[in-house]
């Protein structure tokens, strides 16, 4: 099992979730988030006044799959979240060793 991470700009949200509900991805976390890269941050006018905006909101979706699953869920954001400027995001894979449905106690795929 994986657990993928997807930093993306919030305007893109829900196209992507409808992308990923088409190829069968059911359980999605979302949280709003704040961060920067390359990006870095942009200055701003507020009242006359200059000020730098150091942190971008971002969405980051967080998704359990299995194995199998991993190359259609990471395409599909890719795809669905590129606009091809910076500040498009990141995908990241990350080993999951365990997952646990609490209201049942299945384990494993069978949790996810």
């Amino acid at each position: 099992m994986k657990l993928i991470e997807a930093i993306i700009k919030p305007f893109k949200l829900d196209e992507v979730k409808d992308a990923l509900n088409a190829i069968g991805i059911e359980g999605i976390t979302v949280s709003e988030v704040k961060g920067f890269g390359r990006q870095k941050g942009h200055t701003e006018l507020y009242r006359g006044a200059e000020y730098v905006v150091d942190f971008i909101p971002k969405i980051k979706m967080e998704i359990a799959v299995s194995d199998d699953l991993v190359s259609k869920v990471v395409e599909t954001i890719q795809t669905t979240a590129k606009t091809g400027r910076i500040g498009d995001g990141k995908i990241f894979i990350i080993s999951l060793e365990e997952a646990v449905r609490i209201r049942t106690g299945e384990n494993g795929t069978d949790a996810i």
